[in-house]
């Protein structure tokens, strides 16, 4: 049997931008997408801790080192400048893998830099 799991989170991540005319998807500074083990163009969940709002999109590459999080298309209606998400990626796993499998979860603090790795 294969089982959903989290396979990477990024822990209350400010919006920094939102952009209505942009075709869609959601701008992650490139330090977070590696340190969460994250990959572009993947299919990313995102939770508003402001309001609520649980939706999905997909990763573009935002300037390394920026912390960038830009939301983008109708992606941009869910979230307000300076709202807080969890981002969250989650992958197929056997029982086997899911006995040694850790999840990356990257805290980051107001700016979106990188406080801590769990």
């Amino acid at each position: 049997m294969q089982r959903i799991m989290l396979r990477g989170k990024i822990h209350r991540a400010t919006v920094t931008q939102c952009d209505l005319a942009y075709e869609g998807s959601c701008a992650i500074d490139e330090d977070l997408i590696e340190a969460a083990g994250m990959t572009v163009f993947e299919r990313i969940e995102l939770y508003n801790v402001n309001n609520g709002e649980r939706f999905a999109t997909y990763i573009i590459p935002g300037k390394r080192g920026s912390g960038e999080i830009s939301l983008n298309g109708a992606a941009a209606r869910r979230a307000h400048l300076g709202d807080l998400l969890i981002i969250c990626t989650y992958g197929l796993m056997d029982d086997e893998e899911i006995k040694t499998f850790k999840p990356k979860v990257v805290l980051v603090d107001e700016k979106n830099k990188i406080t801590g790795l769990k």
